[in-house]
């Protein structure tokens, strides 16, 4: 079978990437070019000013991932491109490259779920994962728990009903003085802290044992922060961000193996950011081993936002016959499942 070559761009947020991927599990490069020195400056992404940057530095990033690819345009089979969800402006500058880019080298365009490609990061490094299997999937605009039926096929058993587990670690962050980003410093933090010192309530949505609610754990830490505050009692940041990580972790993984048991798969993956922390990873390791269930994770690199997980997507969606025409769009509210 002849090799597929995917050139895939990614501009979903604050990082400028594009790689070179061949049929869908090899990386042969990986370009990242970060925005997390800017944003910090203002404590948190500000899209206008990502949007300017994907555009100073997109055309850089792959000319660097085709010449560490050792590889031209003409050699390439096909583009993939993030086209939802995320920023509106930061998604427009990678779908309109990618766009230009298979027009002018007369190469087929694939449009790619950036959710779907955080799933695919896991192909990368575990070639011998194939679908079916469950896949928590945690990130700074995502909470979800699904079962993977086929490669790009989704079928959702849980999601967060009001913050993702991510955007509860950047908020907790802030209010204690960590800054941003504060997934990161939460989990350095909490490496000196009792994870028991606070217990922080687990919340359960009604109706539904697999959805996820972070809006009440985050309010709890913010009311026991401003309680401290007003009794002039200091506040142990390493401890509460120890207590608080320990919360959201045991409510991920206590789910995550739930479903897999419920639901007969053997196999567990975790994908996105939040994927990358080392308390979530040490916890689904432990009670994997437990249940007897096989747990994957991709390395860290590969958890945050990359364009290797955009290729790997990008081809499974190549080799089914799905392609994008010029009209293709940025939708940032994209759901996962939608086209």
């Amino acid at each position: 079978m002849k090799d597929v070559f995917i050139l895939a761009v990614e501009s979903s947020c604050d990082e400028t990437a594009a790689a070179v991927v061949k049929n869908g599990r090899e990386v042969l490069s990986n370009i990242i070019s970060s925005q997390i020195a800017l944003h910090t400056l203002y404590g948190g992404v500000v899209p206008e000013l990502a949007s300017r940057k994907h555009i100073e530095k997109i055309n850089q990033v792959i000319q660097s991932a085709l010449d560490t690819a050792g590889m031209t345009l003409d050699e390439i089979t096909a583009i993939g491109v993030t086209y939802g969800p995320g920023l509106v402006g930061a998604l427009l500058v990678g779908v309109a490259e990618a766009k230009a880019i298979a027009y002018a080298a007369k190469k087929p365009l694939v449009g790619v779920h950036h959710i779907e490609g955080h799933v695919s990061a896991n192909f990368i490094e575990h070639k011998e994962l194939e679908p079916p299997f469950v896949c928590l999937i945690v990130s700074g605009g995502h909470t979800h728990l699904v079962v993977v039926r086929d490669y790009g096929e989704f079928e959702i058993i849980g999601r967060t009903m009001d913050d993702a587990a991510g955007e509860a670690f950047d908020k907790v962050a802030r209010a204690v003085g960590l800054g941003y980003p504060g997934g990161p410093k939460i989990d350095v933090a909490a490496r000196e802290g009792n994870p028991h010192a606070v217990e922080f309530p687990r919340a359960r949505v009604g109706g539904s044992m697999y959805d996820f609610s972070f809006s009440g754990m985050k309010s709890a830490v913010l009311n026991y922060i401003n309680q401290a505050n007003m009794r002039g009692e200091p506040i142990c940041v390493p401890d509460l961000a120890a207590s608080f990580q320990n919360a959201v972790v045991e409510v991920l993984v206590s789910r995550t193996v739930a479903a897999a048991r419920e639901y007969g798969y053997n196999r567990v993956a975790m994908a996105g950011g939040v994927a990358s922390n080392t308390a979530l990873r040490a916890g689904m390791k432990n009670a994997c081993e437990k249940a007897g269930l096989t747990l994957y994770y991709p390395s860290p690199i590969l958890c945050t936002d990359n364009a290797a997980m955009i290729g790997a997507a990008a081809y499974f969606e190549y080799r089914k016959g799905v392609r994008a025409g010029w009209d293709l769009n940025a939708v940032p509210g994209l759901k996962l499942g939608e086209r």
